[in-house]
């Protein structure tokens, strides 16, 4: 089997960020399917979300799971089992250059979701592919770029876009149940594990580790870098910010009806708690400013806060979006909404609908087979997902920066404009041309 040509993925680089409706108008109407035909899914990363994921879409009437793919046999093998697939495969260019699959689910490590997904519009399948979408800002640029070059549905799996409650508070905000929304912030509070300290070891028999890394810059094998623990590595995870954070920073984002890039990034990310081999911050406090066209009453403030230390939580889920208004503040955790008006005083929420837990995977199915508008389509995504990237350069350069919504560069400090791209492994197949 021959690798993909990759110098043939990207012949033009756009970096204007379009409407939300002139993205939703280029999906593929003209992709959808029979009533009764079932989409070919495979599934490309076997951990827990990804087998979440998958048997979320194989429980569809009109879906089935066919090929699950993992460098790990062991999770490729648990995969299959579950999801009732036909086969499991280690490298995913198997099913790539499997023309009877239509759609595949990306659930595999941040250092492969843009590469992946890439691959995978230029096989002409379509893409469901976890969050952050992407591991740079400029894997983001390039995501959208393949998938509207072929033409090809990407949702992103931010699934509260898909979550009844999560629409019907936006939709109190559009109609300015708390006035003009000029802030919002989301808080991440929970408490995660020391990972230790380890070094280079044997790889284990049944791990692919060439496969694992895949175009990420090689590191030797480390335990503490598999399962899960590789969010917090720079080659191949965004931290928690990227992980849990960016659920949250999208649904602020969503809520302040911003459509585009901020301008300025501003905050503070280090680690203050764990003594061990994580990279990436413990804490952070950071602020993205919208400014618009600058003036009072047009500018917008998104904020994010992160302690993942902590013993305590802001709320039996640990975590929650505040929206503040002139008019009053609306308050959204994944087990409810609160509202209160001016001074504080409580205000009655209207009934609000069901949240469907396999919601994001039916809208998804939904836009293959009938063009249905996508929830979280890739720009969205890319939105989102580039406020973590721009969160970590600052933690990362210890200073805030100013980007170019336009151009997606940071302005004035190459150290931390170098930081909107990933370096990867020379010559790998799955690099994106252009990255």
């Amino acid at each position: 089997m021959s690798p993909p040509n990759r110098r043939a993925f990207l012949k033009n680089t756009s970096t204007g960020v379009a409407t939300i409706a002139a993205l939703t108008s280029s999906l593929p109407g003209a992709d959808a399917r029979g009533a009764n035909e079932r989409v070919n899914v495979g599934l490309i990363g076997c951990g827990g979300r990804g087998i979440q994921v998958g048997r979320a879409i194989g429980s569809q009437s009109d879906a089935v799971v066919r090929t699950v793919c993992d460098p790990d046999s062991r999770r490729a093998g648990k995969a299959k089992d579950s999801t009732g697939a036909d086969r499991a495969v280690s490298d995913l260019r198997r099913i790539l250059d499997d023309k009877s699959i239509d759609a595949v689910v990306i659930a595999t490590c941040d250092h492969w979701h843009a590469p992946a997904a890439i691959l995978a519009c230029e096989a002409g399948k379509h893409v469901y592919v976890e969050k952050p979408c992407s591991h740079s800002v400029r894997e983001g640029r390039l995501m959208i770029e393949a998938a509207r070059r072929n033409k090809r549905v990407v949702q992103h799996g931010t699934q509260s876009r898909s979550k009844g409650t999560a629409q019907a508070a936006i939709g109190m905000l559009r109609k300015g149940i708390i006035g003009d929304v000029l802030v919002a912030k989301h808080i991440n509070s929970q408490q995660r594990s020391n990972i230790g300290h380890r070094k280079p070891q044997p790889v284990p028999d049944h791990i692919d580790y060439e496969l694992w890394v895949g175009p990420a810059e090689w590191r030797p094998y480390q335990s503490n870098y598999v399962h899960y623990h590789w969010h917090w590595f720079y080659n191949f995870g965004t931290g928690d910010i990227g992980n849990d954070g960016v659920h949250g920073i999208d649904v602020a984002r969503w809520g302040l009806g911003v459509e585009t890039h901020p301008s300025l990034v501003a905050g503070y990310g280090s680690k203050l708690y764990f003594d061990d081999d994580q990279q990436f911050p413990d804490t952070y406090q950071m602020t993205f400013e919208y400014p618009a066209d600058g003036a009072v009453g047009s500018k917008r403030l998104l904020v994010y806060e992160q302690r993942i230390w902590s013993p305590y939580r802001e709320d039996e889920e640990g975590t929650h979006t505040v929206f503040y208004g002139t008019q009053g503040i609306l308050k959204w955790t994944r087990s409810g909404l609160q509202l209160s008006g001016p001074r504080n005083e409580p205000r009655t929420l209207p009934d609000l609908p069901d949240d469907r837990e396999d919601a994001h995977q039916r809208n998804f199915l939904d836009a293959i087979r009938t063009g249905e508008p996508l929830n979280a389509e890739i720009e969205v995504g890319h939105l989102s997902s580039t406020l973590c990237h721009l969160g970590n350069i600052v933690a990362r350069t210890g200073r805030a920066v100013r980007f170019n919504p336009s151009s997606e560069q940071i302005v004035d400090d190459p150290r931390a404009n170098a930081l909107t791209r990933r370096k990867y492994r020379q010559d790998h197949w799955a690099i994106p041309a252009e990255a």
